[in-house]
């Protein structure tokens, strides 16, 4: 193994800890063996104690274990094994297998790479956007919080960009001359309320209130209006699980699928994936889809939803949203801090969807927000191996 010491000996204990809780084991039971033992060796004594055989290829978990062996601990030399750990994640949420679930592989994996990614600076960790997303789903389902720390980035870029966004209407020159206006007028009134009576004073400022209340109600009249078109509650946005796929019959840049919503009968929906994706890789996967847009046919075939997908800037690269293990077909999203009721059928000549798809976006982790707002179920937030991607 490429480390030694004390930090061999730290790295073994934290995969012992985390295998046990992947395997519901008492670790206490095992670290008497850490120190006279490689992690094959001790993969090997859990997975038998636990009365378990692996799920995935014994090869496949071996394969795995041999990365985690061969990984350095020095910080500086781990960049070659990142980078090839952050291309073999690019098009799969777990190590093993073409599913959602964790394996015992991700557990060591994570195990072994955690300190070194806890050592990197922010730009290193965002030229491993795949390496972060897969971390912390895998912190997450596994529930490794308490054995390891979480890995943060600081906050995405577009934050503050919003933020100044909207403080620019204020150093308008007509802003300034505004305040410039008042303050001319504050200095008059302040030397003539010592000198004149109060009947003039209400006068004044009677006639200075009925110039200012124009100015000020419309525009915040317009802005509650367009807040309220823009928002992403008149979506109803649900998790579904794609039942069956296949290619359109007279389209080829389009497959239909057939998408369980927790309804009674499936739903049809038209997508154009195929140049992304085959029907085999969307059959049994999860998907993130708006429901009440309004039904219609492309190319004779009818649609009844929308799969939300993500895609680079330059649409190379496009995939449906994932929403996470655990989330239930029907279920819908949230976004924190956002309530109303979704619309019964959006109405495709107030081009609601337009106006709000411009707002949602992954951020530099992979999660699916709108406007920095993570799209939520019950199981976490939902995802996509794409970071600051486009979301339509």
């Amino acid at each position: 193994m490429a480390t030694n010491g004390t930090s061999d000996l730290k790295r073994k204990q934290g995969i012992v800890s985390s295998l046990c809780k992947h395997f519901s084991l008492d670790p206490k039971a095992f670290s008497s063996q850490v120190p006279g033992n490689d992690i094959k060796t001790l993969y090997i004594n859990i997975l038998k104690s636990s009365g378990k055989e692996s799920p995935q290829s014994n090869d496949e978990v071996m394969k795995w274990i041999a990365f985690a062996d061969s990984f350095p601990s020095d910080s500086k030399a781990c960049h070659g094994g990142l980078n090839e750990l952050n291309t073999d994640l690019a098009k799969k949420s777990v190590l093993l297998g073409n599913g959602f679930t964790p394996s015992e592989a991700d557990v060591i994996v994570f195990s072994v790479i955690h300190s070194s990614m806890i050592a990197l600076s922010t730009p290193e960790k965002e030229k491993l956007p795949h390496v972060m997303r897969w971390m912390d789903y895998i912190q997450n389902s596994e529930d490794l919080g308490a054995l390891f720390e979480k890995i943060l980035l600081e906050k995405p870029v577009f934050e503050p960009q919003i933020a100044k966004a909207a403080a620019k209407p204020e150093v308008t020159s007509s802003a300034k001359g505004t305040v410039q206006n008042t303050k001319i007028a504050d200095k008059p009134d302040t030397e003539k309320n010592a000198k004149k009576s109060d009947s003039v004073d209400a006068k004044k400022k009677a006639k200075g209130d009925k110039e200012a209340v124009p100015e000020k109600k419309a525009p915040e009249k317009e802005a509650s209006d367009k807040d309220k078109e823009l928002s992403v509650s008149l979506l109803n946005i649900q998790v579904g699980l794609i039942r069956k796929a296949w290619k359109h019959p007279s389209a080829d840049s389009l497959l239909v699928e057939e998408i369980d919503v927790g309804e009674a009968k499936v739903r049809q929906v038209v997508s154009g994936l195929a140049k992304y994706c085959s029907p085999e890789d969307l059959t049994n996967r999860r998907v993130v889809l708006i429901t009440n847009a309004k039904p219609g046919k492309l190319r004779d075939v009818m649609s009844e939803g929308l799969v939300l997908c993500a895609s680079n800037e330059d649409h190379t690269k496009v995939e449906p949203l994932l929403p996470p293990e655990g989330a239930k077909p029907g279920e819908c999203i949230s976004f924190s801090g956002i309530d109303g009721k979704p619309e019964d059928v959006l109405n495709p000549k107030k081009k609601q969807l337009e106006k709000i798809t411009p707002n949602l976006f992954t951020d530099e982790k992979g999660v699916a927000t709108f406007k920095g707002i993570p799209f939520m179920t019950s199981a976490g937030p939902c995802t996509s191996s794409i970071p600051k991607a486009s979301i339509k």
